[in-house]
């Protein structure tokens, strides 16, 4: 049966314009193409099903291409329904990929596409959100019945690895990629700083400077989103519940609050917690008529969109990815992108140069655990430092800068307690 038999996708005519997206990215993503060299060289995943799960644009096939250079059989769905790209999809059929995704499905249709990415029994597989490895232990573990391990992306899908490891359940090894330096320093930070205002400007038109934009959660994401917020020339409010970081988001110049109290002046919201419920209704009844709230966490819970609709005398699509809420006493809150990830259910997410950075270390990082997964056993690991490491010299080497070495001497005074002589 050929791939295009297999996979379930919306138009396989759409795959020239998925396919010069794909060019696109892959000619600026020089580390994840050297590696991909290695691979084909290598071929370190040959005779093995790799099953993925990512938002499924450009950056997310090239990668899904490179585990296939390295001999996988790879099947692809998508980690949320609104940042699957149909003409992307279809460009990977032609290119030997199955693929189960379609843009904007029920939520009952986006499951079974992820169960049927599953239904081969992978021997791998790359998670996003902890989607899959959710589905293996809850409702089909006969699907993992082959699976060494995987890698997984993000803080909220690691937040759930750990919560099955300390349980004593999680039943195969898991490399937590997002803890990474290399992911959570760039792809986190700068990453999510441009690609949340990529996704809130195109999808608003609206001026930014001068507002008053409430960061909801001073995590990597959050510092990344602030960050950007004040570059645009915004006036930032972080909300925390770690004293530490509120803090650290006092000393980086930015004002903090509580989120009852943020909610009365806030213009922009931007929720990246990882958490439910950040915004809800007590802080809905003193939001400002014209309130934009967004979100770039993994889940489109941490709005409460029933707590909004119930408070609402209508719900209409005013824009493409907004929704106006008007509320009973008159006042309009809008929602971008159904309360999901704001950076690509409304936008193309992260940049190239900075995915090309954490995609090579999910590629590194289903080397590592199909060469380990005996030894690691059934828990969560983190990306081995030597390999993290890896990824930023190939980086560097790419834009051509070099760094020091240390001397023998210096080696030596490092690792001694003695004064120097």
């Amino acid at each position: 049966m050929s791939t295009l038999e297999r996979s379930i996708i919306a138009d396989l005519s759409l795959a020239p314009e998925g396919r010069l997206k794909i060019d696109w990215v892959q000619a600026h993503m020089p580390v994840l193409n050297t590696i991909r060299e290695q691979f084909e060289k290598e071929q370190p995943f040959k005779g093995l099903k790799v099953t993925i799960a990512l938002h499924l644009e450009a950056k997310t096939a090239y990668l899904a291409k490179v585990v296939k250079a390295g001999g996988a059989e790879v099947t692809i769905t998508g980690s949320n329904p609104l940042s699957t790209q149909d003409d992307v999809c279809a460009a990977l059929v032609e290119d030997g990929i199955t693929v189960f995704a379609k843009y904007n499905p029920s939520a009952q249709q986006f499951k079974e596409l992820n169960i049927k990415a599953l239904e081969w029994k992978p021997d791998l597989i790359i998670d996003d959100g902890g989607d899959l490895a959710t589905i293996l232990h809850s409702e089909h573990p006969e699907l993992g019945e082959n699976l060494r391990g995987g890698a997984e992306e993000t803080t909220t899908g690691i937040i759930r690895l750990k919560a099955m490891e300390k349980e004593g359940s999680l039943k195969f090894p898991m490399v937590a990629v997002n803890d990474a330096y290399c992911k959570h320093l760039f792809d986190n930070r700068y990453g999510t700083g441009q690609s949340v205002w990529d996704g809130i400007n195109r999808t608003t038109n609206l001026m930014v400077a001068g507002k008053t934009v409430v960061v909801v959660g001073y995590g990597w994401c959050g510092k990344g989103v602030a960050m950007r917020a004040k570059g645009l020339g915004a006036n930032v409010v972080v909300t925390e519940i770690d004293a530490i970081k509120a803090v650290e988001a006092y000393m980086d110049g930015f004002a903090v609050m509580p989120m009852i109290d943020a909610a009365k002046v806030g213009e922009f919201f931007v929720t990246v917690t990882g958490n439910r419920d950040v915004i809800r209704g007590e802080h809905y009844e003193v939001m400002k008529h014209g309130a934009i709230i967004s979100n770039a966490g993994h889940f489109d819970v941490e709005a409460n969109k029933l707590e909004l609709a119930a408070m609402s005398s209508s719900v209409r699509t005013v824009r493409r990815n907004i929704e106006e809420f008007k509320l009973k006493d008159g006042r309009s809150i809008y929602l971008l992108a159904e309360g999901r990830l704001v950076n690509l259910a409304a936008g193309d997410g992260h940049p190239a140069e900075i995915m090309d950075m954490t995609f090579a270390l999910q590629a590194v990082a289903l080397k590592y655990v199909n060469e380990q997964y005996e030894t690691i056993g059934n828990k969560v690991v983190n990306v081995p430092y030597e390999l993290d490491e890896q990824v930023a010299r190939l980086k560097l080497e790419s834009l051509g800068f070099g760094i020091d070495k240390l001397t023998q001497e210096q080696i030596a005074y490092l690792d001694s307690w003695k004064e120097a002589e």
